[in-house]
């Protein structure tokens, strides 16, 4: 019975202790995610309107969208980004973004796959250990595998002018992005959106806007502009998708600790009530081996 009870005693002190580094987790988490979501908050506003922009006015142009990123051509090659975080930890926030990766691999892009034509860049541990484990037959580019360690803007501005470099030249003739927005604290959107060509807005059939032109100026002459603005609006979108992403691994992973914070409570509670249970038998069990050997002596 002694051995029981070490062992119960053991376990609690196990469980006292990964309750204080799940509590430590989720304070350093949440101290992470407050900078993070001022980052994407003010950011995303900025970004959004610079991106209906961008489709407005590629949606409007005439002979020339091909100088924008606005071109579709046949689908022969493709890229995938996928993003996620570099620990884990952080309940289902990457296995929920590697599934919609899954989605869109074996789905959309399977002719693609087939064909040798796909690209995997991941970014992230968790992204580049998926690609290798399941798409190994796949090109995986492995070069920002790490970019979350140091999202400056001389780092992050490297992965969209390597995708629009790679989308002008023809080396891919889609690229989607798969990522997680933050929403709150507690939830995430995962999301797969096609970063280039860059999709044009939908105007419905009925729509009196149909036949309008979006009002803009163009100075100096439209394509010269064009030239120089889109491939900002691009390295701005890109941002906002590691920003968003970056946001929503330290709620994630926040949550996710204070939930195993009061499971390990939980637990200390049930191990506790199951000791003193096993004591109490203990002790009643010597109890009445003394009592019943002093019965015998007296008899």
């Amino acid at each position: 019975m002694s051995g029981q009870l070490k062992e119960i005693r053991g376990r609690i002190s196990s469980v006292k202790n990964t309750q204080k580094i799940t509590k430590a987790m989720k304070m350093v988490s949440a101290a992470k995610l407050r900078k993070a979501q001022n980052a994407i908050t003010e950011m995303r506003p900025y970004a959004d309107r610079l991106n209906k922009m961008l489709k407005n006015i590629l949606s409007n142009m005439e002979g020339d969208a091909s100088t924008s990123f606005g071109q579709e051509r046949p689908l022969h090659s493709a890229c995938v980004v996928i993003i996620t975080s570099d620990r884990g930890l952080c309940g289902a926030f990457n296995t929920n973004t590697l599934k919609r990766a899954i989605a869109l691999i074996d789905g959309k892009y399977a002719d693609v796959f087939a064909n040798g034509k796909l690209s995997i860049l991941p970014i992230g541990k968790k992204a580049l250990d998926f690609a290798t484990r399941r798409y190994g037959n796949a090109n995986i580019i492995d070069t920002y595998a790490s970019l979350n360690a140091n999202l400056t803007w001389e780092e992050m501005v490297q992965v969209p002018n390597q995708l629009m470099e790679d989308y002008k030249n023809g080396t891919f003739d889609q690229i989607s992005v798969c990522y997680s927005k933050f929403k709150n604290a507690a939830m995430q959107e995962n999301m797969t959106v096609q970063y280039l060509p860059v999709e044009k807005t939908e105007v419905s059939a009925d729509s009196s806007e149909k036949n309008k032109k979006a009002d803009y100026l163009f100075e100096p002459d439209k394509l010269t502009l064009l030239e120089n603005l889109v491939p900002s609006i691009l390295q701005t979108t890109f941002q906002k998708f590691l920003f968003d992403n970056r946001a929503g691994e330290h709620g994630a992973r926040m949550t996710a600790m204070d939930k195993a914070t009061e499971n390990a409570e939980e637990l200390m509670g049930d191990l506790k009530i199951y000791y003193n249970k096993a004591r109490q038998e203990a002790i009643t069990k010597e109890l009445s081996e003394i009592v019943g050997g002093a019965a015998a002596l007296g008899g």
